[in-house]
């Protein structure tokens, strides 16, 4: 199926886990790609899998201007621009005492949140200067809405995202823009792998309903569908895709 034969799509986070997997399948689906990331050796390697499907740029999202500009180079690359992914973040788990303020909280509030903003606004810009509408998908996560142990500032940066959504559609709605969020839950990459770091991989993984974890790609095929014109009745909302993860009741650490 080419559901967005001819789509053309901005992503962050482009290199590893669920982006790696997110952009994989956006070129599967017959669309055009920028990919987005902070790792120029990842970026070569994408372009060599995809070729002429995906152009590459390094870009820091915390930079306004940087994100202004990956929007403008995808329209430029590829005379267009349809669907912003603003899937790029980070994590720190660490106990709230331990932390550092500005490592652990405001290092990851700037890529989490702020970044997700920069990419809202540079996004629907971009549109706007097309004179066209489009889709802005950002990742968030269960946590947005959970409070846990040892994930207190990805946390509250995923809320915000959660919020950012409600909001961004809500006022870019009458110019032709969809602003949509996906809620992982535990999805087996590297930033859930630090919990096998500290000895908690199996008290995680039995704490799913049904003792596994997502798959990147399986997210994935949930955002596809999310950005293509199949799913344009889902506006202004976070869509979850965590087998049911937020809705288990699970014990606390040592209890």
């Amino acid at each position: 199926m080419d559901r967005l034969n001819g789509k053309v799509a901005v992503l962050t986070g482009a290199c590893g886990g669920i982006g790696l997997e997110i952009l994989k399948k956006l070129v599967s689906e017959g669309g055009k790609v920028l990919a987005v990331d902070l790792s120029e050796e990842g970026l070569a390697a994408v372009k060599a899998e995809h070729g002429d499907a995906v152009d590459t740029l390094v870009v820091d999202v915390t930079d306004y201007d940087q994100v202004a500009g990956m929007m403008a180079r995808a329209a430029e690359r590829f005379g267009h621009l349809d669907i912003v992914i603003n899937n790029a973040g980070i994590g720190v788990p660490k106990p709230l005492l331990d932390h550092d303020p500005i490592a652990d909280f405001e290092g990851v509030t700037a890529v989490n949140q702020k970044g997700v903003y920069y990419g809202i606004l540079a996004g629907a810009r971009q549109f706007r200067a097309q004179g066209t509408g489009g889709v802005i998908l950002n990742t968030s996560s269960v946590y947005g809405h959970m409070a846990s142990e040892l994930t207190f500032t990805y946390n509250v940066s995923k809320a915000a995202v959660d919020m950012m959504t409600k909001c961004a559609a809500l006022e870019l709605g009458p110019a032709g823009i969809r602003v949509c969020a996906v809620a992982p839950g535990r999805v087996d990459t590297p930033l859930l792998r630090k919990y096998e770091e500290l000895g908690l991989w199996d008290h995680i993984r039995r704490e799913q309903m049904r003792q596994t974890f997502t798959q990147p790609e399986e997210i994935a095929n949930v955002v596809a569908f999310l950005v293509s014109d199949e799913a344009n009745c889902i506006n202004g909302c976070t869509v979850y895709a965590s087998d049911g993860f937020e809705n288990f009741k699970f014990p606390l650490l040592g209890s």
